[in-house]
């Protein structure tokens, strides 16, 4: 490529050179300066020598680098700014007339919101006439589902400022992500938590009419808090987080279970006690799951090394070890525990003080049955 490129350049600098000392511009060189001015934004009266080796040399340069990234400075002043390649923003160098036209395949304010090191260009494109709802996903969606819970500590006065006003002038934000961002610990910490009380104010939190939960949305951090309590208070039940909802980060007592918080998982248990041995499916491809299988199963766990706990809590709150698998039904937990190896198949293969549905136990134990992982003499161990 840099061979041709000084091939190139050498050929037009010889053109430019026969041009520059005198010598009559060919016909057809002319004509193919004029057509290059006409199909661009130069000057389409361009029929001098000078102007015509300046068409040839940028034709030639052109032809080399297709396919190649825009030179940044062929880039409008939002464009450039958004390009890393193009260099740090500069404050004051957005012209309004770029916010609409800015070529990109995103919307300048929705790019801008979920980069954390693009903030400070928020306050000046908001001043240049930005709005949130001419982008097609909403601005804060957008870093919520880049970030869910990004570091507002780094983030300026101004760049805060902005942050809060996409969320409380852009009604589409109030979605089951940005919920979940803005009631993240960064967010608390940053205070942009009070957006959310802001919106129960306005009633933008309604029971009835939302795509989500706001419950359900809320992160496991925030679910004892005074929110969560003014949402119970106006009608909002944690079983109403059991059902579909419009959103890509995962539901509330899933993140609670990966992220093994007690205190928001005893907040959901006490309000949904079925959910510690199966939880209903929230999405079309999804069974129904439960929570002692996926906390053994490689990788859900954010450390790994809560799994035997994890599953000692639940078996404390009431879950049934040598419960079937949905997806298996002839498989317990107990024996998908054994097949993993998991470090919890001693907490879970043990004598357990509650009932069992009449007849399960004996019949996942039944010799030569998948389910025949432990000795029949087990079969005598009070439930």
């Amino acid at each position: 490529m840099h061979l041709l490129q000084r091939v190139a350049a050498a050929l037009a600098l010889a053109v430019l050179a026969g041009l520059g000392a005198g010598c009559s511009a060919p016909a057809s060189l002319l004509m193919f300066a004029y057509e290059r001015g006409a199909s661009t934004e130069n000057d389409p009266t361009c029929i001098s020598a000078g102007c015509a080796a300046a068409a040839v040399i940028q034709h030639v340069y052109d032809k080399v680098n297709e396919g190649a990234p825009t030179s940044c400075a062929k880039l409008n002043s939002v464009a450039r700014a958004l390009t890393d390649r193009c260099g740090a923003y500069r404050p004051g160098t957005l012209l309004a007339q770029d916010i609409t036209a800015s070529g990109l395949p995103l919307c300048p304010l929705s790019l801008a919101a979920r980069d954390p090191r693009l903030w400070s260009m928020l306050p000046e494109l908001l001043a240049k006439g930005a709005q949130p709802e001419t982008c097609e996903q909403p601005p804060l969606a957008a870093l919520a589902q880049a970030l869910p819970c990004p570091d507002f500590s780094a983030a300026s006065a101004d760049s805060l400022q902005a942050l809060r006003w996409l969320a409380e002038a852009d009604t589409r934000a109030v979605q089951h992500d940005v919920v979940r961002m803005l009631s993240c610990p960064a967010a608390r910490g940053a205070g942009l938590a009070s957006v959310l009380d802001s919106w129960l104010a306005l009633g933008l939190l309604p029971t009835r009419g939302l795509t989500f939960s706001p419950l359900g949305a809320l992160h496991p951090g925030y679910v004892n808090s005074p929110l969560s309590r003014a949402l119970e208070a106006r009608g909002h039940r944690a079983g109403d987080a059991l059902t579909a909802y419009v959103g890509a980060l995962p539901a509330g007592f899933d993140l609670a279970l990966r992220s093994a918080d007690r205190l928001a998982l005893d907040w959901w248990l006490d309000r949904v006690p079925t959910l510690v041995n199966q939880v209903p499916a929230t999405r079309a491809d999804q069974l129904p799951w439960l929570p002692l299988a996926r906390v053994i199963t490689p990788g859900y766990l954010a450390h790994a090394d809560q799994q035997t706990w994890l599953a000692a809590y639940l078996i404390g709150r009431g879950a049934d070890p040598w419960r079937r698998l949905p997806y298996e039904p002839g498989q317990s937990v107990v024996g998908y525990a054994r097949q993993l190896h998991s470090a919890a198949l001693a907490v879970l293969d043990s004598p357990l003080p509650w009932p069992a549905v009449p007849g399960e136990r004996a019949a996942l134990l039944a010799p030569g049955t998948a389910g025949d992982t432990r000795a029949t003499t087990a079969l005598a161990v009070p439930r």
